[in-house]
């Protein structure tokens, strides 16, 4: 192990690994300032750039953006007030306090020192697990395999804030949109309708970008002006530095949480950094001045948050279960390769883990090093109105998703997947489990036929490591169960590692808003449509191919069943509630008797709400329309055309940006399109004019 630890050290004294590496970290911190993308943005922007490079090059970009994501989200939370992610909100707290004070480079610098130290901490942690899992994988056969694809996507599910089965119904979306597509063990076409296109399955990349990335250009292309005023970047670098040389053990127990909260799936980067903060506040003699100003709450998370990254890499890598978003499209990328993770990867690969760890510990330092240098122009990245960042992070998005394939197909693809994830993120659905049960769909599917094909009936299932993981699925059911019936269950949470999370969290207006309404319940009804049809078709199916598609259709049917039966029971009490009455108040503990004085005082607060509700659905079903407008013109006069004549007319009538400023925003646009298919492996999608 030792030799490939080094072997893994000397592959990055490679100038074009080091120059991945490089542009992974610079476009990573960027990216991180993006109020939605985080880590998720920054593997899906970056991931279709890696075709047709060598898995260490791609690695080394990929782990690069990831590693210092948290790195400068901190920047609008300190500056703004305004997280770039969920997880920086918890920094926020104190951060943006102590930079109202005029101490903003001392917050920071403590943020910046502390979350290199998480990530050189995690790549410590990452290190270890290597040997000690090791053992561990390679006894594993394909029952354990079998059960730990399960437990991907299920504890992803389980563990999301909220309602547990809109969790499970979107784990077997995605594995249902998964089995699209050629079958890995028949050779077997499934779900295609006699497509090309579809016989090839679904696209990665489209999948990933549809659900997360153009689901939160809809939802927030609204916000066209940045409302708070940015502090300015005063105090003392120096102050900071040496002040968090005193907090070295918030340093490592926050590190310690976050590679804790990393290793286990569903938990994430949010959670995370909310127990770090925990820690810190519940250890801490002098508790007043926590939301104040006080740097332990800034050491304490931004540890975690960067360590939380390198712990999701020891169960992805090592089990093959993706603890979240950015973690399971690295997995896919590496099943793109043939690289199959577990004991494949721990024998065959074993210089390509240590590489990850390298390159996630240079990554951590440099990010931070650039941080400190670069804070002056990376404030001023976030004051830019979302509105006004929209069209051009579609359009890479977009060029991003037919890199994989070739084929405008998967933009439609991608542009209607887009729609379901705004529909599931407003209606409170996890997406994470959508997405992780896409991926692990085909290697779920070859350890179930080699299981099935393997043992007697279900003798598999008396196997102790099958019998563990049971378990391990099971408690956090039951667990859940309790909460509820103890009625301490919480809203529902979209599951996505960078999204609102934590009692504090700057929450996204739109998030979870449509849970309880009609649109919420007409979800539901759809998903029972979609898995009865797929039960029907999957019956035309050779008994081989069929087998994986009955059970993820049986399941998620029984699933979008019980889930439309409780959105019925929602839809009935609010009916049966007095007009005008919330819940709990007291109008509806009086009746009828206190329900007109209730309803004066909310009644037009409903009304407010559901007016907001309505203009922000109008809103994304433009941005929607102009989005197909876009590939529409795509297809016509190609690419470079279709954008220089749809970014203008975006910034001008969505954004309302001056008329200069859409030529100048364009030109440049335009100038990268031209440029990017002499500096990687780009190709432009051709028109029928062209």
């Amino acid at each position: 192990m030792t030799d490939a630890a080094f072997s893994a050290l000397a592959s990055l004294a490679d100038p074009s690994l080091l120059l991945m590496l490089a542009i992974g970290v610079v476009a990573g911190l960027v990216i991180g300032l993006i109020p939605g993308l985080g880590g998720t943005g920054a593997v899906a922007i970056l991931l279709p750039v890696t075709f047709g490079m060598e898995p260490e090059a791609a690695l080394a970009m990929l782990i690069g953006a990831l590693a210092v994501v948290h790195t400068s989200d901190t920047v609008a939370a300190v500056l703004l007030g305004a997280p770039g992610s969920a997880s920086a909100s918890v920094t926020m707290l104190d951060g943006y306090s102590m930079a109202r004070q005029g101490q903003a480079k001392r917050a920071l610098s403590l943020a910046f020192l502390s979350s290199m130290a998480g990530g050189l901490i995690g790549a410590v942690g990452l290190t270890l697990a290597i040997p000690l899992a090791r053992p561990l994988v390679l006894s594993f056969g394909s029952p354990e395999l079998f059960m730990l694809t399960i437990l991907g996507v299920s504890l992803a599910a389980v563990l999301s804030r909220g309602n547990v089965v809109k969790g499970l119904m979107a784990g077997f979306l995605g594995l249902l949109l998964g089995l699209v597509g050629t079958s890995p063990t028949t050779a077997e076409e499934r779900f295609s309708f006699g497509s090309l296109f579809l016989s090839d399955g679904v696209s990665l990349v489209a999948v990933a970008l549809g659900i997360f990335g153009l689901a939160e250009i809809a939802s927030r292309v609204g916000q066209r002006k940045v409302t708070e005023k940015p502090v300015e970047l005063t105090g003392g670098w120096g102050a900071g530095i040496r002040e968090w040389l005193t907090h070295w053990t918030q340093v490592v127990r926050g590190s310690l949480i976050g590679i804790w909260a990393g290793v286990l799936p569903g938990v994430g980067a949010t959670a995370g950094t909310w127990l770090a903060y925990g820690q810190a506040v519940a250890t801490a003699k002098d508790k007043r001045k926590f939301g104040k100003g006080d740097p332990r709450g800034i050491v304490g998370p931004e540890s975690a948050n960067n360590s939380v990254e390198a712990g999701d890499l020891i169960p992805t890598f090592l089990f093959g279960i993706p603890g979240g978003v950015p973690s399971a499209m690295l997995l896919g990328m590496l099943l793109t390769y043939g690289i199959q993770p577990g004991p494949a990867i721990v024998t065959e690969h074993l210089d390509l883990m240590y590489l990850i760890v390298w390159a996630f510990a240079i990554a951590s330092v440099a990010g931070a090093f650039l941080c400190f240098l670069a804070t002056g122009s990376l404030a001023r990245l976030t004051r830019v109105p979302f509105a006004v960042l929209g069209p051009g992070l579609l359009v890479i998005m977009l060029l991003g998703a037919f890199q994989e394939g070739g084929q405008i197909g998967d933009l439609w693809v991608m542009v209607l997947l887009g729609v379901v994830g705004f529909f599931l993120k407003t209606t409170g659905t996890p997406r994470a489990p959508f997405l992780i049960g896409f991926v692990l769909a085909i290697p779920m599917e070859r350890y179930y036929y080699l299981t099935a094909n393997l043992y007697d009936g279900a003798s598999w299932m008396l196997r102790p490591g099958v019998l563990v993981f049971a378990a391990v699925l099971v408690v956090p059911v039951l667990w859940s169960l309790v909460k509820k019936l103890r009625g301490t269950s919480g809203q529902a949470d979209d599951g996505h590692r960078d999204e609102h999370d934590g009692p504090e969290a700057d929450v996204d207006d739109l998030e979870g808003s449509l849970a309880g309404t009609a649109w919420s319940a007409g979800l539901a009804v759809l998903a029972v449509l979609v898995f009865a049809g797929a039960l029907w078709v999957s019956g035309s199916f050779s008994e081989e191919a069929r087998l994986m598609p009955r059970l993820v259709a049986t399941c998620g049917l029984a699933a979008a069943l019980l889930l439309t039966w409780q959105e019925v029971k929602v839809r009935r009490s609010r009916t049966a509630r007095p007009v005008g009455t919330a819940p709990g108040t007291a109008g509806e503990a009086l009746g009828t008797g206190g329900s007109t004085m209730v309803a004066t005082r909310v009644e037009p607060v409903t009304d407010k709400r559901t007016h907001a509700h309505a203009h922000d659905l109008r809103i994304a079903a433009r941005t929607f329309a102009a989005m197909a407008a876009f590939l529409v013109l795509a297809m016509v006069g190609g690419y470079l055309a279709a954008t220089l004549v749809f970014t203008p007319a975006f910034l001008l009538y969505a954004a309302r940006v001056r008329p200069r400023t859409a030529i100048a925003y364009t030109l440049v646009l335009g100038a990268v399109l031209l440029s990017l298919p002499t500096l990687l492996p780009v190709d432009l999608p051709l028109g029928l004019l062209q």
